[in-house]
């Protein structure tokens, strides 16, 4: 019997070398935000922890400056 079951979640690609982690990069950050607007987990991500801080940083300080939504009601 087989322990680990592959489930069917979206798993989104992980950063390419040419793209950098920034606050203004909207089109990258809404790559790692649920439909719900929440920070996807770095396993979802395939990212490691060094990326994952900047990218929660990232995203974070782009809801400041209201660049990226803090929660997504289109429902």
């Amino acid at each position: 019997m087989n322990k680990f079951i592959h489930s069917s979640r979206r798993r989104s690609p992980s950063i390419r070398s040419d793209e950098t982690i920034n606050y203004k990069n909207t089109s990258l950050l809404r790559r790692f935000v649920s439909e719900q607007g929440k920070i996807l987990s770095r396993r979802m991500n395939r990212l490691t922890s060094k990326q994952q801080r900047m990218v929660a940083t990232a995203i974070k300080r782009a809801r400041i400056l209201a660049l990226l939504p803090f929660l997504n009601n289109e429902i």
